[in-house]
């Protein structure tokens, strides 16, 4: 479904490019050293780097062919899933997305006040009751801004997705001229330490690590209807995309050359501080810190646009509630804006009490986003296979586009595969209450809830559900 908005709120490839950027360098890249390293060392993580940037490549390239093939499907994953599988499928996605975009909210306000730590002590880790006030605070601030329109919000993301590389290009810079080869040959395997286990193990535990660090790619998508120009949604996400990965690439890399794996891993994140700290001295902790604060903020400020956004396509599509498609004057979704933010606000709070459970969940968010990822390029494979919407394009072009999407599909069962089943088992615990909220979509809109096949499928993701409950219960899954 295509839902216009007014020329005065369209965004152009600048404003888009900028919402994928902004949304996939966030608080992740900073911690990157120390992240990979504690899963892997020097050759795994070349091949597991390979194998992101094959797979992310191709999901890129998917999201850029659905917007040409489908131009009247906004929403991206969510109308992609409920397009190509039904109403629940595309709800499930709009949901799991969701749901992976606040709680990595929670995870920047943390970090960014466990950043200021560094300065004011009063922040600690970031969990400490000021930082928890502070980051409310600063939480409800950008609620403002964003109410008073996309665009407008749109317009500092860009300033703020300029800000944040300039002492990212320095870092790269400066290890570039510091880079030994042979701290970077050492031990190529990991073989000294045998905690890493094989190099298939250590390729497995860092694919949730580059996952987490991609995840916005789909970002110009999520807002095609406020796009100026279809065209300039496929281009935003594949610029986006290559400009994020290099940059990873050469942060990763390069920090590998500087200290050894045993060294990266023992650094305390934000750890590209760490990293530059031995070669310039204590300025280049300022200068990390400084960048990452301004990262967080604007990375934030994607995620809230990307949130509301999703619910308010769903609630468009009739698989939400019907009190999210309430616009304000702005054009803003505001009632999707507020149910966010009270989620975001709620988690703020628990981190008082549970931290390490914080930290558990966001790592749980990176496994929801592989569901809606699944569908979409599922998506892009049926259209190809079926010849829909090829009926003016060559045979190569879809041949093309189905070897393109096959290979996405792949990835996407690699990723399940390396999250593992526990998390698995722990995102349907968060997937299964939200059929309260498409149940009372449906009945809105007089329909019956679940189909037939959609009743088998949510049987399972309940017994899922039910599985983690029981396991989380007797100790045998933690979070």
């Amino acid at each position: 479904m295509n839902h216009a908005h007014p020329e005065t709120q369209k965004l152009g490839l600048g404003a888009l490019t900028a919402l994928v950027i902004g949304s996939m360098v966030g608080g992740g890249i900073f911690s990157l050293p120390q992240n990979m390293a504690a899963s892997a060392d020097v050759g795994a993580v070349l091949i597991g780097w390979t194998i992101t940037g094959v797979g992310m490549l191709t999901l890129a390239l998917v999201f850029q062919t659905l917007s040409v093939r489908k131009p009247d499907l906004d929403g991206g994953i969510y109308a992609y899933a409920q397009a190509g599988f039904g109403d629940y499928m595309g709800f499930s996605s709009a949901w799991g997305y969701w749901i992976c975009a606040w709680l990595g909210n929670v995870g920047y306000f943390v970090l960014l006040f466990s950043t200021l730590g560094f300065f004011f002590p009063v922040f600690g880790e970031g969990n400490t009751g000021i930082a928890i006030v502070c980051a409310s605070l600063l939480l409800w601030c950008v609620h403002a801004l964003v109410l008073q329109g996309i665009k407008e919000a749109a317009i500092v993301n860009q300033i703020t997705t300029v800000a944040k590389f300039l002492p990212l290009v320095l870092f790269i810079a400066i290890c570039l001229s510091a880079f030994r080869l042979d701290i970077f040959t050492a031990d190529i395997w990991g073989r000294a330490n045998p905690k890493l286990g094989s190099v298939t193990q250590q390729v497995r535990s860092m694919m949730l690590v580059t996952v987490w660090v991609f995840v916005g790619i789909e970002g110009a998508t999520i807002f095609s209807a406020r796009a100026g120009h279809r065209r300039h949604i496929g281009q935003a996400t594949v610029t986006g995309f290559f400009t994020v990965l290099l940059v990873l690439l050469l942060v990763n890399v390069l920090s590998m050359g500087i200290l050894t794996q045993r060294e990266l891993a023992g650094l305390q994140n934000p750890s590209m501080a760490g990293v530059l700290e031995r070669v310039v001295g204590h300025w280049g902790v300022l200068l990390i810190c400084t960048g990452l604060v301004i990262s967080l903020t604007g990375a934030m400020l994607s995620w809230m646009l990307l949130c509301a956004e999703i619910l308010f396509s769903a609630a468009l599509g009739r698989t939400m509630p019907a009190f999210l498609r309430k616009e304000n004057a702005k054009h803003v979704p505001a009632n999707a804006l507020w149910l966010t933010n009270a989620m975001v606000q709620g988690f703020l709070i628990i981190t008082l009490f549970s931290r390490g459970t914080y930290l558990s969940l966001v790592y749980l968010s990176t496994s929801m986003i592989l569901v809606p990822y699944f569908w979409s390029v599922s998506f892009a494979l049926l259209l190809a296979i079926r010849g829909e919407c090829y009926e003016r394009a060559t045979a190569r072009d879809r041949q093309k586009d189905m070897a393109i999407a096959a290979i996405s599909l792949g990835y996407a069962l690699w990723l399940l595969y390396a999250g593992g089943i526990k998390y698995l088992l722990l995102s349907a615990l968060l997937y299964a209450p939200g059929a309260i909220f498409y149940a009372k979509a449906r009945r809105e809109a007089g329909k019956q809830v679940f189909k037939a096949t959609e009743k088998l499928i949510f049987a399972a993701v309940m017994a899922a559900a039910i599985a983690a409950a029981v396991g989380l219960y007797n100790g045998v899954l933690k979070l």
